[in-house]
């Protein structure tokens, strides 16, 4: 039997370590589904409900495995459908390969049937490569550069494959004029500053009094180099929500999460500092950075395009986080003097702890939602991957959760797109089958599309070594989070016939797909529903009835902000009178005294 045009495309995918697809069938793929059948399923085929759960798996698969994520699409509609999570791939820098479908080339431009402009669709979101295969003679080359090109530029790649190619016996190129051979060889490589900014960059670094260190997703491989050069220059370190997994939140000096979402102590290790290195970080919220001219600054990053934004860095060293640091931390002085300012960051964090933990033990109707995540954190276990989806539930999980040193988690950074928390557990799961996986997701991402994912967990359950997928849901009734950047950026009431959402029995429809289902509606219930949920044999849905009103304080909020978000509120919130309580009920926990060390 001859070699299809799409059994090579299947072959070239294994020769290059994929072992997953993550996918949607559509007859603009059919080629492909064959080749997937005479392939005994290699790699291996994993069906979603919807192409843009695929693309979400695919993010959470790359997030975790540190490997290309891959998803396959239809033409028409299915290509469509991936945008958003290639979008999340662009946005947070994670090499994703989408093969996609095409209507056959001779009714090309004939106005047919799905028939999409696949080129216009993805030259934004993969606009690093993205071509189209028209003869056999094309492959390997494209598939090869298209991989090549989402590893060296951490983003989504695209290649597109009319159904009619997809059925052509397949020829290799040859050694002749406008041909274009291709190899398989992704050698690794390290890119380091020179020598002369490298000096540059200590010089200033050890002129601090003052140091603050910002860290992303980009120092996840440097995180002894991290830890020491913090150490050397007594410094704090805060870390962006998508490097929230770089340094373990027991180190005392780490201040957690920055921005809306993130801590007090992140907030004043930030407002306090005089000097500041940020690495692997391109947190976009400048007024969470020092104020300019402040503080000095030095970034690292290996991405040229990324470096000399968001703040005026002095000195912009373009490199591999891991390799910079070794060669800038030998440059450092020693011998430092005083450590006031760590000590001052040591208490600050210190401090938040208890305020943390205050509020979580604040009563609320029926269960206060913080103290979900906190009762849920000394339980984590030591080698668990956690996925947060955007809303209210992502604060909870950037200031409750400790990160301990083999622990993963991820949500959708810069996109912050809402429905990403199952798929990318699920997308986790087949990356680490033996590894438990957490879902924290709020009621209106499980009703986008949390609940028609779990009948995929469902599907592939039995594939897991850990057979641990748990899907925490806060149901409030609420769209929780714009409910409160309403109230508090635009100083209007709460809008239910956009905000209010349906009630919907979660655990019971995890119970009718065979799943364990727990639904929990008092607080002293809270500790025993997660220790159900990771105690069953297979995925489970923990469904928490948690309190709309308990507000999600930014970190830099005063009294004067509160009294004035109160008083818009109270024009004619229909939940006012409950969420000024909570919400003066939660900031007073700042200005309790702490309790004495003994």
């Amino acid at each position: 039997m001859s070699t299809k045009v799409s059994d090579h495309v299947l072959e070239r995918l294994r020769e290059w370590g994929v072992d997953h697809v993550f996918g949607y069938p559509g007859d603009g793929i059919n080629g492909l589904l064959a080749a997937w059948g005479r392939a005994d399923n290699q790699p291996r085929f994993v069906q979603s409900r919807h192409e843009e759960m695929s693309a979400f798996q695919a993010v959470g698969y790359a997030k975790f495995s540190g490997r290309l994520g891959v998803c396959a699409a239809t033409s028409g509609p299915g290509a469509i459908h991936l945008l958003n999570g290639l979008y999340d791939a662009k946005l947070d820098h994670v090499p994703v390969l989408a093969i996609v479908g095409q209507t056959h080339r001779t009714a090309m431009g004939g106005s047919y049937q799905q028939e999409v402009d696949l080129h216009s669709l993805f030259k934004d979101v993969a606009s690093e490569f993205v071509e189209t295969v028209t003869v056999p003679e094309q492959l390997p080359n494209v598939l090869d550069r298209a991989i090549r090109t989402a590893y060296a530029r951490r983003c989504p790649t695209a290649i597109i494959i009319p159904g009619d190619v997809q059925e052509l016996d397949y020829s290799p190129p040859t050694h002749e004029f406008k041909m274009v051979p291709s190899s398989l060889d992704r050698s690794s490589w390290t890119a380091t500053p020179s020598e002369e900014s490298l000096r540059r960059a200590a010089e200033i670094l050890d002129a601090g009094d003052k140091v603050a260190v910002l860290v992303g997703q980009g120092a996840s491989g440097a995180r002894a180099g991290v830890e020491r050069i913090a150490e050397l220059l007594g410094a704090g370190v805060a870390k962006a929500l998508l490097g929230k997994d770089v340094l373990s939140d027991e180190l005392p000096y780490v201040t957690g999460s920055i921005g809306l979402l993130g801590t007090r102590p992140s907030y004043e290790l930030m407002r306090d500092c005089d000097t500041l290195l940020t690495i692997g970080s391109s947190f976009p919220y400048t007024q969470f950075m020092p104020e300019f001219g402040k503080a000095r600054g030095v970034q690292i990053d290996i991405d040229p395009h990324m470096v000399g934004m968001r703040y005026p860095y002095e000195v912009n060293l373009v490199g591999d986080a891991k390799a910079t640091l070794q060669r800038l931390i030998p440059m450092l002085d020693t011998e430092r003097g005083g450590r006031e300012w760590y000590d001052t960051v040591r208490a600050n964090v210190s401090r938040w702890r208890e305020v943390m933990e205050r509020r979580a033990q604040l009563s609320a109707d029926p269960i206060n939602p913080e103290y979900v995540a906190h009762a849920l954190d000394p339980l984590l276990p030591s080698d668990a991957i956690v996925t947060s989806d955007s809303g209210s539930a992502a604060n909870w999980y950037a200031r409750h959760l400790t990160m301990r040193p083999g622990m993963r988690g991820s949500l959708s950074g810069t996109l912050a797109t809402m429905g990403c928390g199952v798929p990318y557990a699920i997308g986790a799961k087949f990356a680490h089958p033996d590894r438990p996986v957490i879902a924290l997701v709020g009621d209106g991402a499980m009703q986008m599309n949390g609940l028609a994912e779990m009948i995929t967990a469902a599907k592939y359950r039995d594939l897991w070594e850990d057979p641990r997928l748990v899907v925490a849901v806060w149901n409030n009734h609420d769209l929780n989070q714009v409910t409160w950047e309403m109230r508090a950026m635009e100083g209007a009431p709460s809008f239910l016939p956009s905000q209010q959402l349906p009630d919907v029995q979660y655990a019971a429809f995890a119970r009718s797909l065979g799943l364990t289902g727990i639904r929990v509606e008092k607080p002293q219930d809270v500790e025993a529903g997660w220790r159900a949920g990771l105690e069953a044999d297979g995925p489970a849905v923990i469904e928490f009835l948690t309190d709309p009103a308990v507000p999600p304080i930014p970190p830099h909020a005063t009294w004067e902000q509160m009294e004035a978000t109160a008083a818009s509120i109270l024009k004619g919130d229909a939940d006012r009178g409950s969420m000024v309580k909570q919400g003066f009920k939660a900031k007073l926990q700042e200005f309790l005294p702490g309790r004495e060390k003994k």
